[in-house]
């Protein structure tokens, strides 16, 4: 009894996470539009904030809670989860068209700051210095995007500010904490009773409910032929996670992850790399290449579950 009550707190935190998010993802760009921010800084800043927010309190919870492997593991799985489920599934259904700045800026930046998690990992710990060059990183790049206030290629409208729109952002945040919190206790209960570790329950399952809002997110811009949204919110959210959740994560207390910790991390090393490649080649992500994405996560995932 007690494990099917732990399943329906399970779904019920991931179905809280992903109307929180979605709410925020609605809410913040028009307040940001309405501020002046242009449509590049919000897709890369405000968007990727918003539907990094599962990660960042689900991560936030567990480290606090003493769960570094939580905390890590959902954090190295969702960017995992985003390049390739979402990212390829989006691309599947739609070939995604890519920029210079998106491949050679965001894409090169994803990939250093990732080999730079792994070298961090490699006695199995992130300890406080390293949580505050990860948070320095962020700050460095967020006043980076302010001072080049560059324009996306395409003309992106998120629609008009209302008042309830702050209420929106607000009620979005405590949805999103709310369920974060709920979601790492029964994730926890779930995968002891399943006879996994922490950090393989925190790649797989917490990681595809926390990226539930990137998911949404990148399909629609997709369909509505928003493509630097699509891509670049993933992209955002992946180094919002690391550097910024993570970061956060380190500083409140030093995280301690499990032996399996750096193969995962070496595989997002080479899921970035290959992405990387991917938007390069022809300038677009195409549906044979989102097909092979897919599949290479569907490894990663049998992979982990199996050890």
């Amino acid at each position: 009894m007690e494990l099917v009550f732990n399943i329906i707190i399970l779904l019920l935190s991931i179905a809280a996470l992903w109307l929180g998010a979605v709410w925020i993802v609605e809410s913040a760009p028009r307040l940001a539009q309405k501020l002046g921010i242009s449509d590049l800084v919000i897709g890369l800043t405000v968007i990727a904030f918003g539907t990094s927010a599962p990660e960042f309190a689900v991560t936030i919870t567990a480290a606090i809670k003493h769960q570094a492997d939580i905390s890590v593991g959902n954090i190295v799985g969702s960017n995992i989860f985003n390049l390739g489920f979402i990212l390829g599934g989006v691309a599947l259904l739609r070939t995604i068209k890519t920029t210079k700045k998106m491949v050679f800026r965001e894409g090169s930046l994803l990939l250093g700051i990732s080999i730079i998690l792994l070298f961090f990992l490699s006695d199995y710990e992130i300890a406080l210095w390293e949580g505050l060059l990860l948070i320095g990183s962020l700050v460095v790049y967020l006043i980076y995007l302010f001072v080049h206030k560059e324009p996306l290629e395409e003309d992106i409208n998120h629609g008009p500010y209302r008042w309830y729109h702050s209420l929106q952002l607000v009620g979005g945040l405590l949805f999103v904490v709310a369920g974060g919190h709920f979601l790492v206790d029964s994730a926890s209960i779930l995968a002891r009773a399943a006879g996994l570790s922490d950090w393989a329950i925190a790649v797989t399952v917490v990681a595809a409910g926390t990226s539930a809002p990137e998911f949404a997110t990148s399909l629609m811009a997709a369909i509505k032929g928003h493509h630097g949204i699509s891509a670049g919110n993933l992209i955002g959210s992946d180094l919002f996670n690391i550097m910024g959740v993570l970061g956060l994560a380190a500083i409140l207390r030093p995280l301690h992850v499990d032996s399996s910790a750096p193969m995962d991390i070496l595989l997002l090393v080479g899921l970035v790399l290959t992405v990387v490649i991917m938007m390069r080649t022809g300038w677009k992500i195409s549906r044979w290449e989102g097909f092979l994405l897919i599949v290479i996560n569907l490894a990663r995932w049998i992979f982990t579950l199996k050890h």
